[in-house]
């Protein structure tokens, strides 16, 4: 599931001073933030490179290991609001990481001919662009920068990233329904209640991401006629 945006980052003004913040917490999370982005924009590469040369059947050979180990390194996250490290609600973030642990653990591991699926690569780029956005903005800001750039892609891209993941994510939930339930119907069973809870999650996400878009092109028609 996409991360959400939340304008209370404490973006610091242009022009700016870069600190040079000699805390351990400051370096570990620049550090983190900074391992992050490489891993996730070594998956971004990976799928890019494989689905022309490859095709769709074989991203999962070349990349599903890394991203898997990749998106388990976000667990540190949790520990990170459990422990006051970072000022976000430890639900939320459990509830994100938790939500992709099941894609890579609990559907693509036990059942990789899913992974065969466009869905999987298109799920792929969702969260590799969006995670080299969001730990890029990380690193900057923790680094008393004020990337503008980066902070614009942060704020706009989720528009289009956030119903390409989301989509990916329900699709192969939904088609590892049927494998799960000869497993055991109990499995089939949670995979359909998450699969709702993820539908209508996006459909809410869908409804805010309409209002937004609408209420930016009647402001700017206002300020059009004037």
């Amino acid at each position: 599931m996409a991360t959400p945006i939340s304008h209370s980052d404490g973006l610091r003004r242009p022009g700016t001073k870069p600190l040079r913040s000699s805390s351990p917490k400051t370096q570990y999370l620049i550090l983190y933030n900074f391992v992050s982005a490489v891993l996730w924009a070594t998956v971004l590469g990976r799928v890019l490179m494989l689905v022309p040369l490859v095709g769709f059947g074989r991203t999962y050979a070349g990349v599903g290991n890394f991203a898997k180990w990749t998106q388990t390194i976000a667990v540190l996250e949790i520990v990170h609001a459990a422990i006051g490290l970072v000022r976000a609600p430890i639900s939320t973030t459990g509830m994100q990481v938790a939500s992709r642990l099941l894609l890579v653990w609990g559907i693509v591991n036990n059942f990789p001919s899913l992974a065969k699926s466009a869905g999987y690569s298109s799920m792929l780029v969702a969260w590799s662009v969006t995670e080299v956005i969001r730990y890029s903005y990380f690193v900057l800001s923790l680094s008393g920068y004020s990337p503008g750039f980066i902070t614009w892609l942060r704020y706009n891209t989720f528009y289009v990233l956030y119903p390409m993941g989301i989509s990916s994510e329900c699709w192969l939930i939904y088609k590892a329904i049927g494998p799960a339930s000869k497993l055991r119907q109990e499995y089939a069973w949670f995979l359909q209640l998450i699969l709702l809870i993820l539908s209508g999650y996006g459909f809410i996400c869908s409804v805010y991401t309409y209002d937004v878009t609408t209420a930016k092109g009647h402001e700017g028609q206002g300020k059009a006629v004037v």
